[in-house]
């Protein structure tokens, strides 16, 4: 195993180099560490956790196995606990701008802070790309925005007990105003269409909660607004029907969706098929460019599902199809962390006894 060292004019010279600290991100470290190879961690936002944090922080995840349910911010702290044995280091508010393969095989890697890397491998793991929030075009409305005006909630403490207005008719906006029932001082859910392009059941459970009273729903476009006392009190909603209402409110909550972003990804000569990096087979998760990877939701193959425990999946497999280029004259053996007392010791945990 080769620790990161520097060199060649202040670059950070290391076997694996993750783009990408969410799900997948974390647990790629985990799988790279049983093999022993340490990673450097690249992620364009300011703390680990990948989207799912950033965007969903308190929404219930479901599908892990063998935890029933759990937020996204849980599922990150999981992850990065189960990593720390191997003590990957986190390069954060910055993105990679350049890739370039160097003569020796190895790859040239730097990012929009300045750091510079000399990586064996590369893990794309940047989910779909960076997102942005798509923005309520309203003339003038954005000068609210981070103080009334809202495209995604790290603290939901913010809005309760707040007259609240929900924009938007997918599963992100449904979600908060059902979260928000009995918590906001009131609930009004704008979409532009009488029709949802949610789950089924969180549609009806709207409509019985406006039937109950308990919250409202509008349909119409928010067409401008109103200031008293430097604050944000009303929008002006337009509807198909020709009448423009006012809505009066507090907190303004955006849910239009997001719009991805590849960025650079996209000049380093990497196939792409509708904004996905193509990989060559389900074996190792490679795509066109020897020795860089593509995990996760940034991946595309035939069966491909965007699950995160498909991310997992394929994590796995493509360190084991990096082990060839980090260690060329080496035999990778598979272990077992249930039995392996060299996993046990890496991992920091006792072996056991068996009788």
């Amino acid at each position: 195993m080769s620790n990161s060292a520097t060199h060649d004019a202040g670059s950070i010279d290391t076997d694996a180099l993750i783009i990408g600290a969410g799900p997948v991100g974390l647990f790629q470290v985990f799988e790279l560490g049983l093999l022993e190879i340490k990673a450097h961690v690249i992620d364009s936002l300011p703390a680990v956790g990948g989207q799912c944090v950033e965007l969903y922080p308190d929404k219930p995840i479901y599908d892990i196995p063998a935890v029933p349910v759990c937020t996204g911010q849980e599922l990150a702290d999981k992850l990065l606990k189960q990593s720390a044995p191997f003590a990957p280091t986190f390069h954060l508010n910055q993105e990679v701008t350049a890739v370039q393969r160097r003569e020796d095989g190895r790859f040239n890697v730097g990012t929009s802070a300045g750091t510079r890397f000399i990586a064996k491998t590369i893990f794309i793991a940047a989910g779909v790309g960076s997102f942005q929030a798509r923005k309520l075009k309203v003339d003038g409305i954005d000068a609210f925005e981070g103080s009334q005006l809202h495209y995604r909630i790290k603290d939901p403490s913010l809005f309760e007990g707040k007259h609240l207005l929900i924009c938007g008719g997918g599963d992100s906006a449904l979600d908060w105003a059902l979260h928000f029932v009995g918590k906001a001082a009131s609930v009004v859910l704008l979409h532009r269409r009488d029709d949802f392009r949610a789950a089924p059941a969180s549609v009806a459970k709207i409509h019985a909660l406006c039937q109950a009273g308990a919250m409202q729903r509008i349909s119409g476009q928010i067409t401008g607004f109103e200031v008293k006392d430097g604050k944000l009190s009303e929008v002006k909603v337009s509807g198909a029907d020709g009448v423009t209402r006012r809505v009066p409110l507090d907190m303004l909550l955006v849910c239009f969706g997001l719009s991805p972003r590849l960025g650079p990804i996209v000049e380093w000569g990497l196939d792409l098929e509708r904004h996905q990096l193509k990989v060559q087979n389900t074996e190792k998760f490679e795509t066109n460019v020897p020795g860089i990877f593509a995990v996760g939701d940034i991946n595309t193959y035939p069966g491909k599902k965007k699950l995160i425990l498909s991310g997992f999946h394929e994590a796995t497999l493509a360190a084991f199809g990096a082990a060839a280029y980090i260690f060329p004259d080496k035999k990778v053996h598979m272990l077992y962390t249930t039995t392996s007392p060299k996993l046990h010791k890496m991992l920091g945990v006792e072996t056991p006894v068996f009788d």
